[in-house]
């Protein structure tokens, strides 16, 4: 065995390690220019917070052991003949952080303001989090802009149904989970439904998680909607985003927010910080709207 990454590990060396063939590429942003650090301990990213050195070393030493031990952990959303036509469609797919053998499933986005994926902190600690319960959980690697994340995201949901069994995935009363630009992603994913962003209809999500994001819009066909936010957060207001939680319960449908005082923008987990425990309130949220 090798011998396991530490805070000290180079993060180019995560990248080309060849446990991970050729989307080691992907674990950190594709565009460089929106990390900085050389080390998996000094790894910072643009708009986030918090990012927790201890959290990162697990996570790659998560992916890496079950990648060595044989398991898929990195799903191509697109074919090859897709990617020919659209070369940006290479980086993308999904990274899987598989639970117990039929449990429901979540997909996870990652915040990056549609400029990039910030998975190491805003998807990747959730889906691991998400699987210690016992949960199938999916996080999204997808294309910059609103329009070609949502396809994404809706290609990822598609594929997830169409391999259910092979994935040993229950497809029922699923979950769509997102931090910043992800949760938008998550919200309108969850309202308009797959089919209108290029793929077939599929049943709709059990709950949406959308934290701190600005979206104010409300239609009534929201589903259940739980959201997370910091009060000194300068770029989702947390004002919008109560006045958008209320429009969604005054339609009838389960919403909850939390709002932690004195926390900025993309907390992700949280930990050490007021926000520390939220995804165990988020969880319970989604078991409660299961049918």
């Amino acid at each position: 065995m090798k011998e396991g990454y530490t805070t000290k590990t180079k993060i180019t060396d995560v990248i080309h390690d060849p446990a991970f063939g050729s989307y080691g590429r992907l674990i950190f942003p594709a565009d460089s220019g929106y990390y900085g650090g050389s080390t998996l301990g000094n790894l910072s990213l643009t708009w986030y917070n918090y990012i927790d050195p201890d959290k990162t070393v697990e996570i790659c030493n998560y992916m890496r052991d079950h990648a060595e031990n044989g398991d898929t952990i990195f799903y191509d959303i697109y074919t090859e003949e897709e990617k020919k036509v659209d070369s940006s469609k290479r980086d993308t797919g999904l990274f899987f952080f598989k639970g117990e053998s039929g449990a429901k499933f979540a997909v996870i986005n990652a915040g990056g303001g549609f400029a990039y994926v910030g998975a190491m902190h805003d998807s990747f600690p959730h889906t691991l989090e998400l699987s210690k319960k016992g949960y199938n959980a999916f996080a999204l690697i997808y294309r910059p802009g609103a329009q070609t994340a949502c396809e994404d995201l809706a290609r990822a949901i598609a594929f997830i149904f169409a391999h259910a069994d092979e994935l040993e995935v229950d497809t029922a009363d699923y979950s769509l989970w997102g931090g910043s630009a992800g949760a938008r992603m998550a919200a309108w994913l969850g309202t308009y439904g797959t089919e209108s962003f290029g793929e077939d209809a599929y049943p709709r999500p059990a709950a949406v998680i959308v934290n701190y994001t600005g979206l104010s819009e409300v239609t009534g066909y929201e589903p259940p909607t739980y959201s997370a936010v910091g009060t000194s957060d300068g770029i989702a207001s947390y004002r919008t985003m109560e006045r958008r939680i209320q429009a969604i319960q005054a339609n009838g449908t389960d919403a909850m927010i939390e709002v932690f005082q004195g926390l900025p923008h993309g907390f992700g987990l949280g930990t050490g910080t007021a926000a520390e425990g939220w995804i165990e309130n988020a969880t319970t949220f989604w078991e409660r709207n299961m049918k």
